[in-house]
């Protein structure tokens, strides 16, 4: 029998957030400073300790130092969350020096999402520790009202239903509605963990995707693979995200968007899972922070999706 996911301490005000760099440096320090001010005037602390600069230029440091940095601040019992940086590339090369029980024996927050899309999908399988996807420090400046007040509700623990408003298009209304684990994230990502021990198990689980900067046949290529191993097959629910052309002109992402989803419809015909377009998860303004490996509800009849921490267990 599967046992409850380990839902972290909730936080409040006066609590420390630690920063994390475990992908691609910080080039925009002007972003770093606005996100940190963020998190102070939500009424957290922060402990950050800033990389050494060793390691390809495409790293914030090198592998060993990603990894004492994250044990630094997780084993810290004043850090109750840890946070990323920015993403980038580089959460692939430290997943196997993690050691998910340690992680469980001193449970905590950790956020973030693209490329730390490896490490909130592995981490949570392989500890079974509820992970926030969700704003990073370099986004959280820019992150609109919506995606700042869910951030702020999920590190205290609220989990309301999300009503993904106007965008939201149901693609198909399979069953009526889907329950099952939330995973997923950047769909770049998620395709470099197949075959890998970090490959995310999708079966039953509602599975959300997002991404930035691909164009279309890229974009095709991707949710082909997905579909050519099987991993469509056996869904509680597909829910997509922001498909954005890598900048923001609402023409473009709208054309982008509706031809993902004309793709998705295609490479799961005959499935009878609820499949829905237009969450405000992904790399632009929009970014509602979602509780991965905690069981969700996608509400046709609604158009909502509940969230429902009483599956978890408390600590």
């Amino acid at each position: 029998m599967m046992s409850l996911p380990i839902l972290p301490p909730r936080l409040q005000a006066g609590d420390t957030v630690g920063v994390i760099y475990p992908a691609g440096p910080v080039r925009d320090q002007a972003r770093l400073k606005n996100g940190l001010q963020v998190l102070q005037n939500m009424g957290f602390r922060i402990r950050h300790y800033s990389p050494e600069n060793n390691g390809p230029e495409y790293l914030a440091t090198d592998d060993e130092h990603r990894v004492k940095n994250f044990y630094r601040l997780w084993s810290d019992e004043q850090v109750k969350a840890l946070i990323a940086a920015r993403g980038g590339y580089g959460c692939l090369r430290i997943i196997g020096k993690i050691d998910p029980a340690r992680l469980r024996s001193q449970p905590k927050w950790l956020i973030g999402f693209s490329d730390l899309t490896v490490l909130l999908n592995g981490i949570s399988a392989a500890s079974n520790l509820v992970t926030l996807h969700g704003p990073m420090i370099t986004t959280l400046a820019n992150a609109d009202q919506l995606s700042l007040h869910r951030f702020k509700e999920a590190l205290g623990n609220i989990f309301q239903p999300l009503t993904p408003g106007k965008d939201l298009e149901i693609l198909r209304s399979g069953v009526g509605r889907g329950q099952g684990r939330l995973v997923g994230g950047n769909l770049t990502t998620l395709v470099h963990l197949i075959g890998t021990p970090w490959q995310p198990d999708f079966s039953g689980r509602i599975l959300f995707l997002e991404d930035t900067g691909e164009p279309l046949y890229k974009l095709d290529r991707m949710l082909t693979q997905l579909a050519c191993c099987g991993l469509l097959e056996d869904l509680a629910g597909l829910a997509l995200g922001l498909f954005d052309p890598g900048h923001y002109d609402r023409l473009e992402t709208l054309r982008l968007n509706e031809a993902v989803w004309k793709r998705v419809l295609e490479l799961t015909q005959g499935c009878s899972y609820p499949i829905w377009g237009g969450l405000p998860i992904g790399h632009q303004y929009n970014n509602v922070t979602l509780p991965l490996y905690m069981e969700a509800i996608m509400d046709n009849l609604n158009e909502n999706v509940t969230f429902l921490p009483q599956s978890c267990q408390a600590v």
